[in-house]
């Protein structure tokens, strides 16, 4: 996929990843792009900057979402690309309370969701359409320190490899992104942690890895390419990948 001549929708597009991708999709020749963020006021200010547009978005509320979906195809055609990009790190332990895992679940799984069953049968029944979303490397992976960021961006990725075995028969292209550590607000102030073991790289060359594989349609996006290989011993020997873990876990955590 091309992005130029394309209309793109960008959830938590007014900071982070999710600006740099509505910045470098606008710089590819994206026909228009919706920023959408719960900061009404920042997405709007990507907007102009971009020559875009701009709604206040609350992910985890469907009827929200629908909304959005609706005013975009109304105003400006229909959606190529949905990039469900807003996600957010909430409770840290096993002990978080039932409303932080109530409230990350619905963010960083059911906003994906919500974006999925409202886009998937207008893209189906013209053909088809792309839908991006962003996980992390915690969902491939794990996430030391946060059993809630670590469910809930698995439960990211398997929702996305469901929809493409499900879909891509309907001409449903798509692609999860799981970055390591970027430099962004949720990142501020830990540059040392787990997370950053490979280094810590901005949002823009996120988005180049994003606009690589968009061209050549790729299902995971790894803008760590060191991911790949945590994985290959991850299924290789799972015992011994869990020692290995057990042994980063004291290290950061004592």
């Amino acid at each position: 996929m091309q992005v130029a001549d394309k209309i793109i929708v960008v959830t938590g597009g007014a900071s982070g990843i999710g600006r740099a991708l509505a910045r470098r999709f606008s710089a590819d020749g994206a026909k228009h792009v919706v920023v959408a963020d719960l900061n009404g006021d920042d997405a709007q200010a990507v907007a102009e900057e971009i020559g875009g547009s701009a709604a206040t978005l609350d992910v985890s509320n469907e009827s929200q979402v629908i909304s959005l979906i609706e005013a975009c195809e109304n105003d400006h055609g229909p959606i190529d690309l949905f990039c469900s990009n807003a996600g957010i790190g909430l409770g840290r332990g096993i002990d978080a309370s039932d409303e932080d895992w109530q409230t990350i679940w619905e963010v960083n799984l059911m906003s994906h969701v919500y974006a999925a069953r409202n886009l998937i049968p207008r893209m189906a029944a013209r053909g088809g359409g792309y839908l991006l979303n962003t996980s992390s490397a915690a969902g491939l992976l794990s996430q030391i320190g946060s059993v809630t960021y670590a469910v809930t961006k698995h439960a990211a990725v398997a929702l996305a490899e469901w929809l493409a075995i499900t879909h891509g028969h309907e001409g449903i292209k798509v692609s999860v992104l799981c970055p390591q550590a970027v430099r962004t607000a949720m990142t501020a102030g830990n540059e040392g942690g787990v997370a950053s073991v490979d280094g810590m790289i901005e949002a823009e060359q996120v988005a180049d890895t994003v606009i690589e594989a968009l061209a050549e349609e790729r299902f995971l996006v790894l803008p760590h390419p060191e991911v790949a290989e945590y994985m290959r011993r991850k299924a290789g020997d799972y015992d011994r990948w869990l020692r290995g873990m057990q042994r980063l876990n004291q290290q950061y955590n004592t």
